[in-house]
């Protein structure tokens, strides 16, 4: 996943290495990360499944967690960045702050963060659906 994100920004030809760097750090985690979530989950919803649900549980699990730890890596970098106007920790109106800091931050990660999953993401996401499917149908 991170080979995708570096992918689409080069393509996007952003120029700030930095940016680039911490993009695609937080993209490769998710992947890293939701690959073993995945895999369990899909082991659980495949239980005595055929090939075909056993794939589809593979191909969702993948996806989701995927997408759900980098979008949490995401929100928590972007937390930190703002933590430095937020209230005291710990507190009611930090909590508040906490919520909806990390709320700004998936629906920002929806909407710029996403593309850069496609073309390659999609393409990785399959081969690594059909190379977990092997592990689940090894999991019976």
């Amino acid at each position: 996943m991170g080979a995708s994100a570096l992918a689409a920004l080069l393509i996007d030809r952003w120029e700030t290495p930095a940016s680039i760097r911490t993009v695609v750090v937080l993209f490769a985690g998710g992947g890293a990360v939701g690959f073993p979530v995945a895999l369990y989950v899909a082991r659980l919803l495949a239980i005595g499944a055929r090939a075909e649900p056993a794939f589809a549980a593979a191909f969702v699990s993948l996806a989701v967690a995927t997408i759900g730890f980098t979008a949490l890596f995401f929100a928590l970098y972007y937390r930190s960045y703002y933590a430095q106007w937020h209230a005291e920790t710990l507190t009611r109106f930090w909590a508040i702050q906490f919520v909806h800091t990390a709320a700004g931050a998936v629906y920002q990660f929806a909407v710029l963060g996403l593309r850069l999953y496609f073309p390659f993401g999609f393409a990785a996401l399959f081969v690594g659906a059909l190379m977990s499917l092997r592990f689940v149908r090894h999991a019976r």
